[in-house]
């Protein structure tokens, strides 16, 4: 059973229902910084995203399946699995992992002490999506982006994860920035130079921005992000949660070089869609009018027995990199993670590849990167 499909049921109305109930606010936890700090600010034209590739301060992440959304029997396999991520990541940089009150002893259990753990009330896992996007400029600042998370369309409750973005940009001590679009971390792709990849399905629904249009979207995105050109991939709304994010699809390796995924099975929703998606990238330009490389990565073949449904998030796309390093995922199809592992190294020589497991969170619809988000060093 997979939450990413399932909590569709929940209806428009789930997230709303929490509001005004006494829950627990990450508000409780946040730690005391200046007002110059909390003040929200709209970034002038010298911020930007910096490529993954980027130093990293650090790696935030949520031990946060709850039986409710994942059902109780997935609960503790879920957790080793982001304990899993946790512990492949922390060799090569700090973890800072959001945890419930309940729950902290649990994830000191599995995480050990290489991983931070940091108090929140919280919905789920998801910090690439509830969590800030960082920006930062040439005077050595930092400041983070609150997209006003909404549960990807109000399909899944998200009273506590719509405050972690302000929550972490307060532990960081980051300038908070405050923008009318509702959007996700996972929709974002950026070279680092002027140059971003972004799913029309995501952020051109109405379920998140109504009444806005692509140039609206590609005004405040260019201001908020440092970009110069948007490179649009269709996506493809409606057969998963996020309604088709960035971040399973393409992602820049450095500029001018973009990681792809296709589906090779045309009895697939995704074969047409990925087949359209590298039929645009291939064409397309960066910001500095150069022709991007794309190298694609198939998905397994076969996944391990017990897994396979439709829903389970099997694409190789979804890595991430840290310092040092690359978190990928393997599947259990020995032929097609070795090949993705030898890909990934041939992108990324002067980094180790690290494969892991991470079923449970693929069969909930999401993989590493979506776990995850990236702290800037500056």
């Amino acid at each position: 059973m997979n939450r990413r499909f399932l909590l569709q049921t929940l209806g428009a109305a789930s997230g709303s229902m929490l509001v005004g109930k006494g829950l627990e606010s990450c508000t409780a936890e946040k730690t005391s910084i200046s007002p110059r700090q909390t003040s929200p600010v709209t970034p002038e034209p010298e911020w930007f995203m910096p490529d993954e590739a980027a130093p990293h301060a650090c790696t935030w992440m949520a031990f946060g399946p709850s039986a409710k959304i994942w059902g109780r029997k997935y609960v503790s396999d879920t957790q080793d699995d982001l304990a899993r991520i946790a512990k492949a990541i922390a060799p090569y940089e700090p973890v800072k992992m959001l945890v419930r009150p309940a729950d902290y002893e649990t994830a000191q259990a599995k995480c050990g002490a290489d991983v931070e753990l940091i108090v929140c009330p919280i919905d789920d896992l998801w910090m690439r999506d509830m969590g800030p996007v960082f920006v930062v400029n040439e005077d050595d600042q930092k400041a983070a982006i609150d997209f006003n998370f909404n549960g990807w369309g109000e399909k899944q409750e998200h009273a506590r994860d719509a405050e972690v973005a302000q929550f972490v940009a307060q532990q960081t001590q980051s300038l908070l920035v405050n923008t009318h679009l509702v959007f996700e971390g996972g929709g974002i792709e950026v070279d680092g130079h002027g140059t971003a990849i972004i799913t029309e399905s995501c952020i051109l629904n109405d379920n998140r921005n109504p009444g806005l249009s692509k140039a609206d979207c590609e005004a405040e995105l260019k201001a908020l992000l440092g970009l110069k050109k948007i490179i649009w991939l269709p996506g493809i709304a409606g057969y998963d949660i996020t309604d088709g994010h960035t971040d399973f699809y393409a992602r820049f390796i450095r500029p001018g070089v973009v990681v792809a995924g296709f589906d090779p099975d045309p009895a697939s929703f995704d074969h047409e869609v990925t087949t359209r998606h590298l039929e645009i990238l291939r064409t397309a330009t960066d910001a500095d009018g150069q022709p991007l490389e794309v190298v694609v990565i198939e998905g397994p073949s076969r996944i391990r027995p017990g897994y396979a449904s439709n829903e389970f998030a099997a694409g190789y796309i979804n890595f991430y990199g840290v310092n040092g390093a690359v978190i990928a995922p393997e599947f259990g199809d020995d032929i097609a993670d070795r090949r993705a592992k030898e890909t990934l190294a041939q992108l990324f020589p002067n980094r180790e590849i690290v494969q892991i497991n991470i079923d449970n969170i693929a069969a909930g619809g999401g993989g590493i990167h979506c776990t995850t988000q990236q702290e800037p060093l500056v």
